[in-house]
């Protein structure tokens, strides 16, 4: 492939409303850092016009490149066959909707090359969602810093800018079930944070459903953390300990004629239905664990090129 100074992989699932807008402030914000740039538009098998309005936009300027994927794969394997076919020696990820603001690529490219960083990942200042919706991020953030295994940065999503070398290592990397900002910091080399304000949805409604968003959550905590079989774990022993101190309880009230049986029933149906969905919970958790291992294995590739508009 033919490289070129920098590179902005765009996932687009139904933006129709949001593309016209999105190129023109691409354009604009692009141009004034040289004319070596390509936009990657990853079309997600979007259901309305949006891939005939990535084509105009191509014919129009052969710097908009498109990569159709053969049926929706989703936003981290959209953003994964955009990193593949992205040629920038820096590469920016973000998303064509607008919330991530275009005028700030040249800040985060300028903060990359200025302070010989490898990656500068973009930190959300304020947000415009929805208040339910701004507190369910605010608690996932702090509860995946708990809980990974590695340092990932609260309020940052995939907005950032990386050299090459750090988007070939993630390209290398096999791992079907992406968190990208997860790997992202998992791979390690140089990198910082760059403060901004997300702004609202330019258009239209958002493709994050809340089903999508909790998967997401979920990817990111079954792939970078241990702590929900290791909580299963100190749960089994506690309940253990608990168990073995009531056995004694009965024990010791038996020898001191305090009872001669077990007092009722509600006991029995308590600890039954406590252990019952303990273990059901646990095998839920185990499972997860194990569908995506089954999902590693299979070794099927994460996503399939339905076709490429580029020079």
């Amino acid at each position: 492939m033919t490289s070129c100074a920098l590179s902005v992989v765009i996932p687009i699932f139904n933006e129709r409303e949001n593309l016209p807008a999105l190129a023109r402030r691409l354009r604009r914000a692009l141009d004034g850092l040289g004319p070596e740039w390509e936009v990657v538009f990853v079309n997600d098998a979007s259901r309305d016009d949006s891939m005939d309005l990535m084509r105009r936009l191509h014919a129009r300027d052969r710097r908009f490149r498109i990569v159709s994927l053969a049926r929706n794969f989703g936003h981290q394997m959209a953003l994964t066959a955009g990193m593949a076919h992205a040629r920038g020696e820096l590469v920016v990820l973000m998303d064509g909707d607008l919330q991530d603001p275009p005028e700030v690529v040249p800040r985060l490219v300028a903060h990359l090359r200025e302070g010989n960083w490898d990656v500068v990942y973009a930190v959300r200042r304020k947000r415009k969602e929805r208040a339910p919706i701004r507190l369910l991020y605010y608690g996932f953030y702090r509860l995946l810093r708990r809980m990974a295994n590695i340092d990932i940065p609260m309020d940052t999503g995939d907005f950032c800018a990386m050299r090459r070398r750090v988007v070939d290592t993630l390209n290398r990397l096999p791992e079907r079930n992406r968190f990208i900002r997860g790997l992202r910091s998992w791979v390690g080399f140089r990198q910082t944070g760059l403060e901004y304000e997300r702004a609202a949805r330019h258009a239209g409604e958002p493709k994050y459903t809340l089903r999508a968003l909790f998967k997401l959550a979920f990817d990111g905590i079954f792939s970078f953390s241990y702590v929900p079989l290791r909580l299963g774990m100190w749960c089994g022993a506690l309940v253990s300990l608990l168990g073995l101190a009531y056995a004694a309880f009965v024990i010791a009230g038996r020898l001191m004629g305090a009872y001669q049986q077990i007092p009722g029933w509600s006991t029995v149906v308590v600890a039954v239905l406590v252990l019952g969905g303990a273990n059901l919970l646990m095998l839920g958790l185990i499972g997860e664990y194990v569908g995506r291992v089954y999902d590693e294995i299979k070794g099927r590739p994460p996503y399939v090129v339905d076709e490429v508009v580029s020079d």
